[in-house]
């Protein structure tokens, strides 16, 4: 197959990518390289595939130095004309749409943002697959556009109308732009809701990450609602397994029944943790005890999730392997190697505030 992954710099697209090359799979990796965080971090993911930073320009396709069946582009979601030149050129037989403003938190302060990357360039993907028709198209959704709900654990059939971020308004926006490209054009589409994803590589925003630099360093973590908060943290590789399972099993239409060929998965482990045990297990690793400053609930945010992945293990047998212990390991590890590796990029800011 020949496939395209947005946001291949970022933290799920890089591992995704790098599996697929692995696999033998012809792989296309665009991502714009916005600095919402470190651009050092996303230039060294896409080190590790053979893109060179030095050979990176606007729009120009890059060969991997490492496997002859990779390209990458710096190309951003909004930039339609360069996008349907790429979707022509290759004609990609399967599209996992990854890149996306992410985060919660960052959405308070630039709106623009979410509506630029998570509308508009999802629009312009879903048309290049409509003007170029492809097997499949797969696209990150996320476990925030369960809002409010208290039934746990969130299973895909229950109401996800009352988004409490801008982040979240966008994903959901992007299941229902999906749903009629789906049903008018008879795309097949599968929308992936991710629960708190962690490993090797991780943004620099995310919890395991922000902890772990300050425990290091000897700074208070912030801890919000009390503490009294619980998370479905997810391996990233068992995300990876579970994307790979469902880019090649595409959706049917089922004309008999009025269904396009659309369908919505959870992805996530299945078994919520507190983050107080996350915290304890992250001061374990590094053998040092955190410095706490707990604060009330932030806005946009929620107490608890929780996936119900009885449809993703019906369909392609997905089973997350590795535990909490292993995960915050592993993440350690890459961390300590890659900074000791890289010391001046430690210093670097987690979010940086862009102009909309």
């Amino acid at each position: 197959m020949k496939i395209l992954v947005t946001g291949s710099a970022g933290f799920i697209g890089f591992h995704l990518t790098r599996s697929l090359l692995i696999r033998g799979e012809e792989v296309v990796g665009i991502d714009n390289l916005n600095e919402y965080y470190d651009v050092n971090l996303k230039l060294g993911r896409l080190a590790e595939t053979g893109i060179p930073a030095s050979h990176i320009s606007y729009g120009h396709q890059v060969q991997s130095q490492n496997f002859s069946n990779y390209q990458f582009v710096k190309l951003d979601l909004t930039d339609q004309e360069g996008l349907q030149k790429l979707f022509k050129e290759h004609q990609f037989d399967v599209v996992c749409h990854l890149a996306a403003q992410a985060g919660v938190r960052y959405s308070l302060v630039n709106p623009q943002a979410y509506l630029d990357a998570n509308i508009q360039g999802f629009l312009n993907i879903l048309e290049c697959c409509r003007q170029n028709p492809i097997k499949h198209l797969v696209y990150a959704s996320s476990s925030s556009v369960y809002g409010l709900n208290k039934k746990m654990p969130f299973t895909v059939d229950q109401k996800t109308d009352l988004p409490i971020s801008l982040y979240a308004a966008s994903k959901k926006s992007n299941e229902l732009m999906a749903h009629a490209y789906s049903y008018l054009f008879q795309i097949p589409t599968t929308g992936l809701r991710f629960f708190t994803v962690y490993g090797p590589w991780g943004r620099p925003d995310m919890a395991l990450f922000l902890f772990t630099k300050s425990i290091i360093e000897g700074k208070p973590i912030q801890v919000f609602n009390r503490g009294l908060m619980k998370r479905d943290f997810t391996y990233i590789d068992d995300i990876v397994a579970g994307i790979l399972g469902v880019m090649k099993r595409p959706v049917f239409p089922d004309p008999l029944h009025g269904k396009p060929p659309y369908r919505l998965l959870n992805i996530g482990r299945g078994k919520p943790l507190g983050l107080m045990d996350f915290i304890n297990e992250i001061e374990s690793n590094l053998q040092k005890k955190a410095k706490i400053e707990f604060l009330d609930m932030q806005d946009g945010d929620v107490a608890e999730t929780w996936a119900d992945t009885t449809d993703l293990e019906n369909l392609t047998g997905y089973v997350p392997l590795v535990d909490i212990a292993q995960g915050v390991k592993s993440f350690i590890d890459w961390y300590k190697t890659y900074y000791s590796l890289n010391p001046r990029q430690l210093g670097k800011p987690a979010v940086k505030v862009l102009r909309s």
